[in-house]
């Protein structure tokens, strides 16, 4: 199962309500997510910085760029108020490298 690790940027004072909007993540969404080809989705969140750092568990052979997705879309419009985001209101997300797996 592949891993992809990335982090993206919350505006200071929106953790509460990041959390509750992802707590009622839409289920068309989700169902986006998984049918694209992710298994598993975690974030977490970097206090002294506002950092999300998210996970990604990808089933053999990737997942699929969502990118011009009509539900994704909105989604991210949904939440461009919270985030730094790039003119299309995508997230910015920078990726992380793996620099230590336990053997």
């Amino acid at each position: 199962m592949e891993q992809v690790v990335f982090k993206m940027k919350l505006k200071p004072g929106y953790k509460v309500k990041y959390k509750k909007r992802h707590d009622r993540i839409w289920p068309e969404l989700v169902a986006l997510l998984k049918e694209s080809g992710i298994k598993k989705y975690d974030i977490f969140f970097d206090e002294q910085t506002d950092s999300l750092i998210a996970v990604q568990y990808l089933n053999d052979g990737g997942a699929v760029s969502l990118a011009g997705n009509p539900i994704m879309i909105k989604w991210w419009e949904y939440m461009a108020d919270l985030m730094e985001t790039n003119p299309d209101k995508s997230p910015v997300v920078i990726g992380l490298e793996n620099v230590f797996s336990m053997p």
